[in-house]
């Protein structure tokens, strides 16, 4: 079954959203940017076995795109993207590796909202 298992809240600037975020939640973050080529920072939101999943804050793509974006782990993209398309849902691009962690896609769901599927694969590249 697929779970989610990250988020991430885009942003026109980044740094004023963690000062957001730190100052209201007490959340800590790190930077991951050299993961992603563009500024990506990390989210703690609790101790490790707390009930809750982490995720990050990223510079918005484009002015007034999509809102919040929620990571699912699965076994296989392959395996998820036609019952994604057949369900009326788009595919928002190709699969592409990060590195030393797996293989991601971003899709669309039936009423615009984006996600992306996240499967495991430490020889990434």
């Amino acid at each position: 079954m697929a779970r989610p298992v990250h988020f991430e809240i885009p942003a026109d600037d980044v740094q004023r959203a963690c000062d957001f975020y730190s100052r209201v939640f007490g959340w800590v973050f790190e930077d991951w940017s050299e993961f992603y080529g563009r500024p990506y920072v990390g989210i703690i939101t609790g101790a490790e076995g707390e009930p809750g999943i982490n995720g990050a804050i990223a510079a918005r793509r484009t002015p007034g795109g999509p809102g919040i974006i929620l990571t699912i782990t699965c076994s296989t993209i392959a395996a998820l993207r036609p019952h994604i398309l057949v369900s009326g849902g788009t595919a928002e691009g190709e699969t592409y590796a990060l590195p030393g962690m797996g293989w991601q896609a971003r899709f669309a769901d039936t009423e615009g909202n984006q996600f992306i599927l996240h499967e495991d694969d430490p020889a990434a590249a």
